[in-house]
């Protein structure tokens, strides 16, 4: 299966995090967002979800034979649907989100500042003993237009509520008259911009209006927004392929 190698340069972040940085990957199909991640940077740690166990499994052996080193303790897989319910509590308990919010509406005085640390030296502890305390990034890599536009909504907000303060959400999908949505029969349409695949899942295209307001409405800060428009020649046929999709890095508020 082919790396998305693009990633690392369209998102430089993760090559300069901190150490041991956490990464909720929503939907990771076949590994092949997952697997340029660990090769470029050696420590960080991801939290893949899908929810297809066939999916699931050809991640974890996409990784298996990559020879990408200690990916035992800094890939894990789970199966989950996130069109359908909110994120497990063992990657942020209710009493780490309560910090989140409480550190991010707290404007402290200089006395109560010794609070304010206390609160994330007990951050840490929770995050050891009872959840992973949260996510420093979020991917949502070809992932949200498989979802329900009716839940699109709830799926932004669960991804905000687990990333910590200052976390990034990095996002690419597919955008408005890219080649997949004008090869759909028109009978295949089943909303406003929206269509079924042959397999039964769905198919959105997104315009950056649209992104813009499913993020800041969910309590995100935009920082980058906009279309990459890439034309490509297939080799063997001579066509050319017209590929639109929408690119964008959302920061929950700190």
């Amino acid at each position: 299966m082919c790396e998305r190698r693009y990633l690392l340069k369209e998102f430089p972040e993760l090559l300069s995090c901190d150490e041991y940085s956490k990464v909720l990957e929503v939907g990771c199909g076949n590994g092949s967002t997952a697997l340029p991640i660990l090769r470029g940077r050696d420590n960080i740690i991801i939290y893949a979800c899908d929810c297809s166990n066939e999916a699931l499994e050809r991640a974890n052996k996409m990784i298996e034979v990559s020879n990408v080193g200690s990916v035992a303790h800094r890939f894990h897989l789970f199966h989950y649907d996130f069109s359908t319910s909110g994120f497990p509590k063992w990657l942020a308990c209710d009493s780490c989100k309560g910090h989140f919010l409480q550190k991010q509406h707290d404007q402290f005085s200089d006395a109560e500042e010794n609070k304010d640390i206390s609160l994330n030296n007990s951050s840490a502890l929770r995050e050891s003993n009872c959840c992973t305390g949260g996510v420093d990034f979020v991917t949502l890599i070809f992932t949200l237009s498989a979802a329900p536009l009716h839940r699109m909504p709830a799926v932004t907000r669960e991804c905000f509520s687990v990333l910590k303060p200052g976390g990034l959400l990095l996002f690419r999908d597919y955008g408005l008259y890219d080649m997949t949505m004008l090869r759909f029969e028109p009978d295949k349409r089943v909303g406003f911009r929206e269509y079924m695949r042959s397999d039964g899942t769905r198919s959105y295209f997104f315009c950056t209006d649209t992104v813009r307001d499913l993020f800041t409405g969910s309590g995100f800060n935009e920082l980058e927004l906009e279309y990459c428009c890439v034309k490509s020649i297939n080799r063997r046929t001579g066509k050319s392929m017209h590929r639109v999709w929408v690119h964008g890095k959302f920061q929950k508020p700190f």
